[in-house]
């Protein structure tokens, strides 16, 4: 779990950071999930955008990513939102306490 120190923190690193995932029309798939757990392990920090044609609302895809890959999210603002999860092997971000 974040606070609020460590979210800003974060939230200023996905500034500078490129989409790199869509979720469309399908929602959240089992494939999804697993393209956002391998950019999690990699990345740590991870933004992602919702389609117009998906399902569920960018907060709404937002948790249940986060809960499927036991990611935080960092926030949401319109249709996009980024996600945050410290990698095993490969640890890039160190987060203030």
């Amino acid at each position: 779990m974040l606070n609020s120190r460590q979210r800003a923190q974060l939230r200023g690193l996905a500034n500078n950071i490129e989409t790199i995932l869509q979720v469309g029309k399908s929602g959240v798939t089992e494939n999804t999930v697993k393209q956002v757990s391998d950019a999690l392990e990699a990345r740590e920090l991870i933004k992602l955008r919702t389609l117009e044609t998906c399902p569920t609302s960018s907060r709404e895809t937002a948790d249940e990513l986060a809960e499927k890959t036991e990611a935080d999210v960092v926030q949401v603002i319109g249709s996009r939102f980024v996600l945050y999860k410290e990698s095993k092997d490969n640890k890039q971000i160190k987060l203030q306490k």
